[in-house]
């Protein structure tokens, strides 16, 4: 017997990807451009690699789909900070990108609000 997704909820991968789709849109609709999306490695995953002008972006994405335990933003601690910058290393050293500067941002959504927060740490 088969089993129907009609009126199911989302799985947190489904979830994650499209809250990862508004924040791409987000980001080009300020100009970004986008490089990369979801560079995975066994060390983890870097959600969005975008360009600001000549800025090289490595762009967190958080999501709640309320703020009823707070805001998406807040979830990103200084463990969730140290994973992105060793990865943004590995990213560097994998890719080799050329730039001249680049920088930290997290994007938050929050039901249906989007809060960026550019050069949010830096190394």
């Amino acid at each position: 017997m088969q089993r129907t997704t009609t009126g199911a909820t989302p799985t947190t991968i489904a979830t994650g990807a499209a809250n990862e789709d508004v924040a791409a849109s987000y980001l080009h609709g300020r100009g970004y451009r986008i490089v990369e999306r979801n560079f995975k490695t066994k060390l983890g995953e870097l959600d969005i690699i975008a360009r600001d002008g000549a800025v090289l972006c490595f762009v967190e994405v958080r999501s709640r789909t309320t703020d009823l335990f707070g805001d998406a933003i807040e979830t990103v601690d200084h463990v969730k900070r140290a994973r992105v910058s060793r990865m943004a290393q590995v990213y560097l050293a994998w890719r080799k990108p050329e730039f001249e500067l680049a920088r930290f941002d997290v994007l938050g959504i929050t039901g249906a609000h989007v809060t960026l927060i550019r050069d949010a740490w830096r190394l």
